[in-house]
């Protein structure tokens, strides 16, 4: 299949050979946007660790100053006693054995879950399922607490979890092509800068290898990494 008029004229405005500076990436992506939606835009950033070790899976979560864009769609998993807190705190879905069902019936129709850590063991036999979808409860991504309230909020927020994929790059919506180029940078830095405070202490080398930004259906744009290393 054959590019479209719009996609050839987006490819023909990058540079390949190019590295662009943060702002100037973030104000050309706008220009290479090709869909007639509000795209995504995205960050992929290859990291210099080995995700097979244990000590070397980087992951974590980061609030971005002006949200992605998406209102995320969030279920509780929780006992009773904790339904009334998560649906006022803006949940979209609250409950537990239906929802395990659910899941289990193949509907993964959400963006995060959150689970009290007294229901964790009635949740790991859905790992297969929510896994491979990042959508595993964790304690280290403050999805898995008794405060509902405030993982609730915080995902609505605008905090988004990250985690090293298995080619050793890291995936994250930093927004949408609509946000000034501002916004855009200001959310990559603060996206990028918590990547750089998870850099594990056994990784060697070069840890930010490359960055490239890029919106749905469109042209990527390398990143400079040197000048993001404070």
């Amino acid at each position: 299949m054959g590019l479209t008029k719009k996609r050839k004229a987006a490819n023909a405005k990058v540079d390949d050979k190019k590295i662009y500076s943060l702002d100037d990436a973030c104000a050309l992506v706008k220009d290479l946007n090709c869909t007639k939606f509000d795209s995504s835009v995205d960050l992929h950033v290859r990291l210099g660790v080995d995700p097979k070790k244990a000590d070397q899976a980087v992951r974590g979560t980061v609030t971005l100053p002006h949200g992605t864009g998406k209102t995320k769609k969030v279920l509780v998993l929780c006992t009773p006693d904790k339904e009334e807190e998560a649906k006022a705190a803006g949940a979209d879905h609250v409950g537990l054995d239906e929802f395990i069902k659910k899941i289990e019936d193949g509907w993964t129709d959400i963006d995060v879950i959150v689970a009290t850590p007294s229901v964790m063991p009635k949740i790991g036999k859905l790992g297969k399922i929510l896994g491979p979808r990042n959508l595993m409860p964790n304690p280290k991504t403050g999805t898995v607490t008794n405060d509902v309230q405030a993982a609730v909020k915080d995902v609505k927020a605008g905090k988004v979890a990250f985690k090293v994929d298995k080619a050793g790059i890291v995936h994250a919506s930093i927004g949408r092509v609509s946000f000034n180029p501002k916004k855009l940078a200001e959310n990559s830095q603060e996206f990028l800068n918590a990547i750089i405070k998870a850099k594990p202490s056994t990784a060697k080398g070069t840890y930010l290898k490359s960055i490239f930004m890029a919106s749905t259906m469109s042209p990527s744009v390398a990143v400079d990494t040197k000048a993001l290393i404070h």
